[in-house]
Formats: structure tokens, sequence, C-alpha cells
């Protein structure tokens, strides 16, 4: 296969990745919009994170703090671990406890080891980007998310987190995925046989459920560092289960490919993965995380998506799944007071940031969390409430939602709301569909060459000479 023809591929998923990162961090920069010279007291006030304290003031120079590790004679400093933990927990939207933040911190600092050894090893390979590179790659995800440069950079010092930083883990990013491009490509020929039995042995599993899978893999290099890295694995997953985001996770801590993409593998079927992998799969339901499993190379965590039934599986009509009484809504309330008479620009930054939150807003239990992450938002626990009781204008709004959902942003007196339905959505079932045969090709290219990088990484482990303090 062409090396170009998985260049486009690679740049949507670089693309994700960026967008990602910034997801968490968009509330605040709309909450720091909202703040002007002239009013007090602010709407809301970026919520700061644990870390805040450790990270300069905008406007104050990079400083190291120490020496954290030392990669290959290369120096990453404290104050680089301060910095992509402060980043982490913005883009999580994670608070941990004191006594889980030197285990995130220790698993940080390995992520940034193996970050300098990919940064080493392009640099080996005289491959290297240019700030133009990185610009164009905020650029466009400025431009996804509406975003402006300004808005951005609000976001970065509400963080306490550099923009150096940033455009350090975008640059470290695309060059790995540049150095891999550069070594493999060429060295992967899928023919039209390969795709051919591989479209055979798909069409074998099309009556057997499928699952959209994302992982978080972490290597065991050694078998003594087996007890170590299961610890790790386990603390990842109570991090998920506390509410951190899969896919930010992923990013920051998975030691795939895969992790450029969130973690998302795509769709498998019964079957396809490793026995150890595959078994509490397909007892997992959407939405579900799994405990750590090992399994060839390492320790998984893997994440269920969503799950498709058989090919020609009759699909029943599912009711909503809505037990309360007709006439009646489980809701919650989320309120930006702006006062009765608000100023007109800080009126459109309430809109904006309400309707970034309503873009993040997948359930109830997410909305109970705005206040910890934007200061000055009210949440209420509405209960269940008769439709008749609501004003016209509620009524009105929550007639364009579905079962879960959330309301547009409107004005009330009191300020900009937002309405969350608490009612679940019936279950979406599907039948699985045989994809088309350049889909088929373009996996077995992505599989060859992640099994290919992951080789790649663990000889440059091996190879190291790292030292941490």
């Amino acid at each position: 296969m062409n090396a170009w023809k998985s260049q486009s591929k690679n740049n949507r998923l670089l693309t994700r990745l960026i967008t990602a990162a910034l997801v968490g961090l968009a509330l605040s920069a709309a909450a720091a919009s909202a703040v002007t010279a002239q009013q007090k007291p602010a709407l809301v006030t970026p919520a700061k994170t644990t870390l805040a304290s450790t990270a300069p003031q905008a406007g104050e120079p990079l400083r190291s703090d120490g020496v954290a590790a030392i990669v290959n004679d290369s120096v990453i400093s404290k104050y680089d671990v301060n910095q992509r933990l402060a980043l982490f927990m913005a883009t999580s939207g994670t608070r941990p406890p004191p006594e889980q933040m030197e285990q995130i911190r220790a698993q940080v600092l390995k992520q940034l080891i193996t970050e300098r050894l990919q940064l080493q090893e392009a640099r080996h390979q005289n491959i290297s980007v240019g700030a133009a590179d990185v610009d164009r790659a905020i650029e466009n995800i400025l431009k996804e998310n509406h975003l402006k440069k300004e808005q951005l950079q609000q976001m970065l010092d509400a963080g306490g987190v550099a923009m150096a930083t940033l455009r350090g883990q975008i640059a470290t990013e695309i060059a790995w995925s540049k150095t891999v491009q550069a070594q493999f490509s060429d060295r992967v020929n899928i023919t039209a046989a390969d795709v051919n039995e591989e479209m055979r042995r798909i069409a074998e599993g099309a009556n057997k459920p499928h699952f959209l899978v994302a992982e978080i893999f972490l290597a065991v290099d050694s078998p003594e560092q087996d007890d170590k890295v299961r610890k790790d694995a386990q603390d990842l997953v109570n991090q998920l289960r506390a509410g951190a985001p899969f896919n930010a996770v992923a990013r920051q801590f998975s030691q795939n490919p895969s992790a450029a993409q969130g973690g998302d593998i795509g769709w498998v079927h019964e079957g396809q993965l490793q026995p150890e992998l595959n078994e509490p799969l397909t007892k997992m339901r959407p939405g579900e995380i799994s405990e750590p499993i090992r399994s060839t190379g390492g320790y998984y965590i893997l994440a269920l998506r969503e799950r498709q039934e058989g090919a020609g599986t009759k699909i029943p009509e599912h009711a909503e799944s809505n037990t309360t009484p007709p006439g009646t809504l489980p809701l919650a309330r989320i309120l930006l007071p702006t006062g009765p008479k608000p100023a007109k620009d800080l009126l459109e930054n309430a809109m904006k940031a309400a309707s970034l939150l309503r873009q993040h807003l997948g359930s109830c239990a997410d909305a109970a969390k705005v206040p910890s992450a934007v200061q000055g938002a009210v949440y209420m626990n509405l209960g269940t409430m008769k439709l008749a009781d609501l004003s016209q204008q509620m009524q009105s709004e929550l007639a364009k939602t579905q079962p879960g959902g959330v309301t547009d942003p409107f004005l009330s007196p009191a300020g900009v709301e937002l309405i969350v339905r608490c009612d679940k959505a019936a279950p979406k079932i599907t039948a699985f569909q045989m994809p088309t045969r350049q889909q088929v090709e373009q996996q077995l290219f992505e599989d060859q060459v992640t099994m290919l990088a992951r080789q790649y990484m663990r000889d440059l482990r091996r190879n190291a000479d790292v030292e941490t303090r």
C-alpha cells in the first residue's frame, strides 16, 4: 500500500487527538471569556487544578524545578511532569484525592519518558516537526470547536498550563506518527488476496455479536515489571470509574498507537480477539470498563462503546424505557446566573458557555458535576416533574428533546438555563453489516503498522538508558 494512502487517515486521527484534548478545557474557555473587566462579580470563574500553584503564571518564564528523569542524557524536569499532570487534569476533568496524586504523577512521568524516546528516535531518523505543523493542527481544532486563539490561551492559563506543554505534546505525536510511517508504511503490503481472506473471515463471523471497543494498553517489557504494571493498570481503572474520560486517559497513558484515537480500535466480532480479551468483552454492557486483563505483551483495559447483534438478526421495536407516570419527566436544571439585566457581552458569553456545556453533558450525573468545574454555576435536581406545572418556555424547549437529552440554552429571569432529561433512552440495538473492501484494506494496514510500532517502541525502551529521581 502506498505510504501516503494512510497519511490523510493519520491526519484525521491527529485532529481527533487534539480535539479531544481541548474538550475538557473548552468550558474553562467559555467561562473565562464571560469575565469582563467591567463586570463584577464575574459570571463564572474557571476552576483551578490542584496543581495550579506549581505551574507558572501567565508570562512567567519556564523553570526546571529539579530533575525528574534522564533519558539517554536528555532531562525531564519536575516542571515538565507538573505541567503534563496539570494538562491531564484539565483535559480529563478529574480531581483525584491526594493519596492518588503520586500514583498519577508516576504514570505521567512514565508516559513522558516514552514520548522522549519517541522524539529522540524521530530526530535520529531526521524526522522534524516545525512550528507551522503544530500551528496548522491547532488552527484546525480551533476552527472545529469555534474557538479563538485568545480563548485557547485563556483555557491554558485557567488550568495553570503553559502553551508550550500543549504544543510539545502535539509535536511529539506528529513526530512519532511520521517516524512510524517512514519506517513501516513501505514495508507493509496488503494484497488483494489478503483482503479476500479477511473478507471471507469477516463473513464467517457476520452472524456473531460485534463490539465497538476502545483499549488502554500498558506494556510489560520484563517479568519483574508485571506487578508494577498491573497496579498501574488498576489505578487507571479506578480513575476511569471515578469519572475520568476514557479517551483522555488513553491518550495520556496507553502505549499502543490507538492512543492517538483515544484508544478506539473499531469493531471486532466475538472470538476475534485473544480468548482472555474476548471472554470479558462478551459479558460487558455498552459503557462498561473492564478490569485489567493480562494478555500478550502487557495489560489491557477495555471499554465497550457499542454492541451489534449478528447479521440478519431481527431487531425488535423498543418503546422508550421511561417508567415515570404519563405527563411527567425526571429533570435536572443547570443555571448560569446573570442577574435580571445582564450586560450584552456577559449574556452572549453566558450563552456560549451554556452551549459548550450542552455539548459535553451525557447524563444527569454529568450535570451534577458542573458546579465543581464551573464556579458560579448552579445545579438543581428537580426530581419527577409534571410537565403541566412547568413554564410554557420549559415545556416548549423540552418538546424538542429525546430521552436523556438536554435543551438548548434559553434565557429566563434567573439567567441562562439548561434543562436535562434524566430518563433513559431505550438501548439501541442494531445488526452487523459487512464493511467495504477499502475499509478492510485500511484496517489490515493499520493492524500491521500497530504491531510493528509496538515492537519498535519495545526495542527503544530496552535499549534506553533511563534514570528516574
